[in-house]
């Protein structure tokens, strides 16, 4: 292979390299949080206009990051100012974690009733039909 053709090589890899990045990185964005146009339009420019779409996409579509300043992100109603806030994971909810915890404490106190009634029922059938309560005095025989 000559130099040409190694050439041509890198050149083919670098291209592949920045369309599978911008592909990864447009896939993976919020529709909401991508600039300039639709996630779907910048799907087919990265995939159909290599070079040109991927660069395009990694230069005016990229979701700008906290630090970044500058124009809002794409969205379907025109501004990125109605945009709802992102959905906590399930670990960082608090409201989640209460619901959670308290659902878990009622099934324990539910599994300890269900322990207890069987204890009881158990006690009882042990003792037979005709042995006093824990709450009435033995009686004697007459």
């Amino acid at each position: 292979m000559g130099a040409m053709g190694r050439l041509l090589f890198l050149v083919f890899l670098a291209d592949l390299a920045l369309l599978v990045i911008a592909l990864i990185d447009c896939l993976s964005a919020d529709g909401d949080e991508i600039r300039a146009l639709p996630k779907a339009v910048w799907v087919l420019f990265i995939l159909f206009l290599s070079p040109l779409g991927p660069i395009a996409y990694l230069l005016a579509g990229r979701p700008r990051r906290d630090d970044d300043a500058g124009a809002p992100a794409w969205h379907p109603a025109g501004s990125a100012a109605g945009r709802a806030p992102r959905d906590l994971a399930p670990d960082d909810n608090p409201e989640f974690l209460r619901e959670l915890s308290a659902r878990t404490r009622r099934t324990e106190e539910e599994r300890l009733r269900k322990w207890e009634a069987d204890l009881r029922r158990r006690e009882e059938e042990l003792r037979g039909p005709d042995a006093p309560d824990d709450g009435d005095p033995p009686t004697a025989p007459a």
